[in-house]
């Protein structure tokens, strides 16, 4: 009885019989040996494993926008992460949480999701960066009344 190898690629698999094979979803592109055989060969390449083949799924394709050297929007990730650490820690949290969305969304094909995305990490980090700038302003403010009451 003829007994089949199959490889991943890297590691091979069996022997099997051709009942065992049937059980392991190989497609014509998987790559299968036995005895005789001579190199690794595709198995659409072999006659008799024509009725145990299962069809191969459909190639996993990146959907793009109509120019395909694109480039995704700027990600404002670094703006928001220096908000975050010495700015205003909620908004610059909200930045970041919108910054890491840009470039996943727009490897999914989804130009106006990644546009969208950037535009509120923008938003949120500025909004963090001003509300820092108007909370050392007060205190500036304070400081200078209590150093000119004390004179």
């Amino acid at each position: 009885m003829k007994k089949y190898h199959y490889t991943d690629g890297i590691t091979s698999f069996g022997p099997f019989t051709l009942k065992e094979l049937s059980e392991r979803n190989i497609t014509k592109e998987t790559k299968v040996w036995f005895q005789g055989l001579g190199k690794w060969k595709p198995a659409g390449e072999i006659p008799e494993l024509a009725g145990i083949l299962k069809l191969a799924p459909p190639p996993i394709t990146r959907a793009t926008s109509h120019n395909a050297n694109a480039q995704p929007p700027k990600t404002w990730l670094v703006e928001s992460i220096l908000v975050t650490l010495f700015c205003f820690l909620p908004l610059g949290i909200v930045g970041i949480i919108y910054a890491s969305k840009v470039e996943s969304q727009f490897q999914a094909g989804d130009i106006e999701g990644a546009n969208r995305a950037a535009a509120n990490a923008k938003k949120w980090t500025i909004a963090g960066l001003c509300v820092a700038i108007f909370i050392v302003l007060i205190y500036l403010i304070s400081a200078i009344v209590v150093v000119l009451q004390d004179s």
